[in-house]
């Protein structure tokens, strides 16, 4: 599995998770919605940046979305 592939399924299973929308996680991390669908959809890679802001608003460490076997029952340390 890519890179791509591994953040893609790890940031839409950790939304969903959360119960929240494309939007509602776009908006508090301060990204448009537009670019968490494309990294969902496998379009876009991510700017460590980013990807410390989605992390923070989903309450995981950075690293677990690029985790190819992510400890889900870790997800929330």
């Amino acid at each position: 599995m890519t890179s791509r592939a591994v953040l893609a399924h790890n940031l839409k299973f950790l939304r969903a998770r959360k119960g929240l929308s494309q939007e509602a996680l776009a908006d508090a991390a301060e990204i448009d919605r537009t670019y968490v669908s494309a990294l969902e959809r496998k379009k876009y890679s991510a700017s460590i940046d980013r990807l410390d802001r989605l992390a923070a608003q989903l309450d995981v460490p950075t690293h677990f979305l690029l985790m190819p076997e992510m400890p889900i029952g870790d997800a929330e340390s």
